[in-house]
């Protein structure tokens, strides 16, 4: 049996343009796809939805989301005109997953997609969802007329929730659009008529129903002739029992005529409330045989649909068990091959592979001895810069400026120096072993280089300053303090120096400063300097360097105490 409500759905996905005469089509050369609207069109419902389905396997391989798509969404058609609203909501909403709200090519789909998701939540009464899924539909049309339709659903969702107000300020908005098409703007005049009439029993809704009905006779709507029949039956049950009773036969002729059940069904149930004795048994034998039968085939479609899905989903099942052998087959024989091959070319690529290891490692261990004894050489060197030369550069800057020379004093100096060359030469630990505290021998150190033209100031140099500081830092702070004074008195001229020391915020402060020639910014860095600022960031501490040719010298040092 050929049912129009299929060419229409058909003819409701292919138009979707605001510009007449253009369509936007997807292409296809899969059979089933062709095929099922053929038999779509021949009404063999369960045929095509096997096509369908089988063609939505292929695109899903290809992968070809829009076409899958577009095969749910049929299916779901199908399902819903048969009755299996439940079925065709599952598969309505499965399509929905392949579509991209953000693509524009998939927004004539999606807003069918959502209209026959609101079809069926009103089959099944469910208007609040009803209601969402048609104002999704009308979010993604782009076609005015199907913007007028989508609208027209949601204003009769409305009056099925009582929201009379709601319906008709659509119904009129819909009215007012120009350019709607002659079919529409009946159905909507004979919904506006209707729901007003439902809302106010005192309302004359007969003209506007009969314009209505007129223009669809001209336009050969028949499915909108029906509709136009059963609103006039119900308006004129009360006011004209017998002109009720006219327009519910000339419904139950059209729904006849389109081949409807139905619409044959809900013709004959006002038949029965119209009829008179004679014709009402008739008419509810009519009525009982055609429900029982409605009732068969839909319980027939949905094992139908739902038997079809099953073997569709065994075969494709069976097909990838077939296809998961074969592979096993292939790997095993392919595994075996490139095992055999594998083992002959693992042993040769050990060989290889060891030989070149071995080389590379041969390499690295004398380019680690060699960087080992490079800086091993480089701290010996820095050692005898700080510890050796400096301690001479002390003793002879004594000798220079003392005219009463101490000899028993020199010679212990002259043997300290002795034992730490002798000490750097063994890679021996430094260690200060002295009997004295460590902030006297730092004074004495300092207070050295005071001469008669040069004044050496100290300040906050006491016990309790380096309680916290480890022997490590001390050592390390005594070269520092030694170099910046062998400097100071080698290249600067200074006549007054100060140093003071002091703890701030867990951290030791040292501030040098002189009056001396002080250096340029851009000048190059000797390795005392370098010496000494390596010492202070290995002390995980920082100094700064101040001076300005010929405005003397400034130098702070932090480095941090752990109490």
């Amino acid at each position: 049996m050929k049912n129009p409500f299929y060419i229409f759905a058909a003819l409701f996905l292919l138009s979707c343009s605001d510009k007449p005469g253009e369509e936007i089509l997807i292409e296809s050369e899969n059979y089933d796809y062709d095929q099922a609207y053929v038999f779509l069109n021949e009404g063999k419902s369960d045929s095509a939805f096997l096509k369908f389905s089988q063609a939505k396997d292929y695109f899903q391989n290809i992968p070809d989301s829009l076409n899958v798509a577009n095969c749910l969404l049929m299916m779901a058609m199908i399902q819903r005109e048969a009755g299996d609203y439940f079925g065709g909501q599952e598969t309505a909403l499965q399509a929905n997953d392949f579509l991209d709200q953000q693509k524009e090519e998939h927004y004539p789909y999606l807003s069918s997609n959502y209209n026959t998701l609101g079809r069926i939540s009103r089959d099944l009464k469910n208007y609040e969802d009803a209601l969402s899924f048609f104002k999704n539909a009308l979010i993604f049309s782009q076609d005015s007329a199907n913007i007028s339709i989508f609208q027209n659903n949601i204003a009769l969702v409305y009056e099925n929730l009582k929201q009379h107000s709601k319906a008709d300020e659509i119904f009129q908005k819909v009215l007012s659009r120009p350019y709607l098409n002659r079919k529409e703007y009946a159905r909507t005049l004979s919904n506006l008529a209707n729901a007003r009439w439902e809302n106010d029993p005192s309302y004359i809704a007969a003209p506007e129903l009969l314009i209505a009905l007129a223009i669809r006779i001209r336009e050969k709507d028949f499915s909108g002739q029906n509709a136009s029949y059963a609103h006039l039956a119900d308006y004129y049950k009360q006011r004209r029992p017998d002109s009720s009773l006219f327009y519910a036969r000339k419904q139950y002729v059209s729904a006849l005529k389109i081949k409807s059940p139905d619409a044959q069904v809900k013709a004959l149930r006002r038949l029965i409330q119209t009829g008179n004795r004679d014709s009402v048994q008739t008419y509810f034998n009519s009525y009982s045989t055609l429900t029982d039968s409605l009732d068969s085939a839909r319980k027939a479609a949905k094992n139908q649909f739902a038997l079809i899905r099953y073997e569709v989903e065994k075969n494709k099942a069976d097909n990838l068990r077939l296809e998961n052998d074969n592979i096993e087959k292939s790997t095993r024989l392919t595994r075996q091959r490139a095992i055999t091959g594998g083992l002959t070319f693992l042993i040769i690529f050990a060989g290889i592979g060891g030989n070149f290891w071995y080389k590379k490692r041969k390499e690295r261990l004398e380019l680690e001895a060699q960087n080992k004894i490079k800086a091993s050489k480089l701290a010996t060197s820095r050692k005898v810069h700080d510890v050796v030369a400096n301690g001479i550069y002390r003793v002879m800057n004594e000798i220079e400026y003392n005219d009463q020379l101490d000899r028993d004093s020199l010679l212990d100096k002259l043997d300290t120096m002795y034992n730490k060359s002798r000490d750097i030469s063994y890679e021996a630990e430094e260690l200060t072993e002295t009997s004295n505290a460590y902030h006297d021998v730092l004074g004495d150190l300092l207070k050295s280089f005071a001469k008669e033209n040069r004044r050496v100031l100290i300040a906050g140099n006491d016990a309790l300053v380096w309680e916290y500081v480890s022997d490590q830092a001390k050592s390390e702070l005594t070269e520092v303090l030694l170099e910046m004074m062998v400097n100071m008195a080698k290249h600067s001229h200074a006549e007054s120096v100060a140093i003071r020391f002091s703890q701030e915020d867990q951290s030791l402060q040292i501030h040098y400063q002189d009056d001396g020639v002080g250096m340029k910014a851009d000048a190059p860095r000797g390795k005392g300097i370098d010496n000494t600022v390596s010492r202070i960031q290995g002390l995980r501490g920082e100094i700064i360097f101040a001076s300005e040719a010929g405005d003397g010298l400034k130098i702070d040092i932090r480095i941090p105490i752990y109490k």
